[in-house]
């Protein structure tokens, strides 16, 4: 197969989702705002820094999942959508992803962040192919644990390997932003690096790959 992978937050997305959410639980009073933000905040800036503890972040995020039921969760996460994913969803990020599917390739989202934001930005850019972190659910409901590995950094190799299921890639693209997919990108044919962060757009310039920008 020939497969396009694009990650999600900072790449389809002008923001990080799972940060976002964090916000908007905030501005909506719906968790300890103190406590919330001071956690949410330096998660992010140990993710952007590349040393994040992923399985201690996605654990502090799906604190507020297993205090929730799904129905519940679902409706809040429609407003989210609104709210905060729609206004930052990249229309170059949206003109990448039809150019591949109209060469017939195949197309998926692959992000360190959970399943529960993300598969439903997935498909509003019309994705329903999607890997990520894996929340935990028992009878119906989140636990607040993390099922398996987090979807980031090497890991995603993995995650991705797992998805194929015995599939050869052909030919393959990804696109990110990110230093933490580094391996990632080294690991398909045709790497290309979206609005990159410090770290990322040095690599790619040693490398050679190319370097696009998707802001609005």
């Amino acid at each position: 197969m020939k497969l396009a992978l694009f990650d999600l937050d900072h790449t389809l997305l002008q923001a990080d989702s799972d940060h976002g959410w964090g916000e908007f639980l905030i501005r909506h009073q719906l968790v300890d705002a103190e406590r919330h933000k001071r956690m949410n905040d330096q998660f992010y800036e140990d993710y952007k820094a590349g040393c994040l503890d992923a399985v201690a972040y996605n654990e502090f995020v799906f604190e507020f999942l297993a205090q929730h039921d799904r129905a519940e969760l679902a409706a809040l996460h429609e407003q989210f959508m609104e709210e905060t994913i729609r206004p930052v969803m990249r229309p170059k990020g949206r003109e990448a992803i039809e150019w591949h599917r109209q060469q017939g390739h195949a197309v998926a989202v692959i992000t360190a962040t959970n399943r529960f934001i993300t598969e439903p930005i997935a498909l509003a850019f019309g994705v329903p192919d999607l890997m990520a972190s894996e929340p935990e659910i028992f009878e119906g409901r989140y636990t607040g644990k993390l099922c398996g590995e987090p979807c980031i950094k090497e890991a995603k190799i993995r995650h991705l390997q797992h998805w194929l299921a015995g599939r050869t890639l052909e030919e393959s693209w990804a696109y990110s932003d990110s230093i933490n997919d580094l391996a990632l990108l080294e690991f398909v044919d045709h790497p290309v690096v979206v609005n990159p962060d410090t770290r990322l757009h040095a690599a790619a310039l040693d490398r050679h790959w190319p370097v696009v920008d998707w802001s609005f």
